[in-house]
């Protein structure tokens, strides 16, 4: 039986990685989780591991760029239990290659998942919230939604679009009662880089050069939660993903050097594998 006191959370990207994480983490806590996914069968396993552990989760198919079926999930959701006290829009995909490789179809997915999905999952919350008064919504972006990275362009363009739908919208929402954060994360242990394709390049090179040390999909989550508890508008973490956009902030230049190793290093192994 739902406790009346009982928050209601909806996490998309549920089935792995960030959103996984959430779940776990939110479900300690009490949270009713509806775990959304387009992979519904990994949505299931999360959603049965925390009913297992004394949790209440339940899975739900979802694709984030349909959106009538996001609409769909929230207002069921929401006459289901009667409220809805958090939206995590935290699905996302990416493509390894310079743009000059890419067909559009590789901006057109990106965008549409890591944009508009983030958009559709955050517009249909927004008029339940403001409708009840409370609630939160977070929204994932990165790092790459603060510092300009080559090599991921069409995730970059995405993820600065979230950014800035996310402080602007969240100047509007706050006398409605309704708080906005957006997440910016650096390197986290997701997955998404090896789920992700590479174009004209060899793909376990490139893996190698990641850094070692990601953040645990875990401690992600424990930080964002932190972050949300706090009402913060921006989740930056960890420490060197702050300082570099501290830095970045006050001398744009600074990395510059940097991205031009990327890209090189990218065109040597492009070079190469043709």
């Amino acid at each position: 039986m739902m406790d009346s006191n009982s928050k209601v959370a909806i996490i998309t990207g549920g089935a792995s990685g960030i959103g996984r994480a959430l779940c776990e983490e939110l479900a300690r806590t009490g949270t009713i989780i509806i775990a959304a996914d387009i992979n519904v069968k990994g949505a299931e396993q999360v959603a049965a591991d925390i009913s297992g552990n004394g949790g209440n989760a339940r899975a739900e198919a979802l694709d984030v760029t349909d959106a009538e079926a996001v609409k769909v999930l929230i207002d069921r959701v929401t006459a289901e239990y009667g409220r809805l006290d958090y939206m995590f829009n935290n699905a996302g995909i990416t493509v390894g290659a310079e743009v000059r490789d890419m067909g559009l179809e590789h901006f057109c997915s990106i965008v549409e998942t890591n944009l508009y999905g983030v958009i559709y999952g955050t517009f249909y919350a927004y008029k339940v919230m403001v409708k009840q008064g409370f609630g939160h919504i977070v929204n994932t972006a990165s790092s790459a939604g603060l510092i300009p990275m080559p090599t991921q362009v069409p995730y970059c363009t995405t993820k600065f679009g979230v950014v800035g739908f996310s402080k602007s919208l969240r100047l509007e929402a706050a006398a409605l009662g309704v708080r906005i954060s957006v997440v910016c994360p650096g390197f986290v242990r997701t997955g998404i880089f090896e789920a992700s394709p590479f174009l004209k390049v060899d793909k376990q090179k490139i893996m190698g050069k990641l850094p070692p040390k990601m953040v645990a999909p875990k401690q992600a989550a424990q930080l964002i939660l932190k972050g949300v508890r706090k009402n913060k508008a921006l989740i930056v973490f960890p420490f060197i993903a702050q300082f570099f956009h501290w830095f970045y902030r006050l001398h744009p230049a600074f990395l510059t050097p940097i991205q031009r190793k990327i890209i090189g290093d990218f065109r040597l192994l492009r070079e190469t594998s043709e």
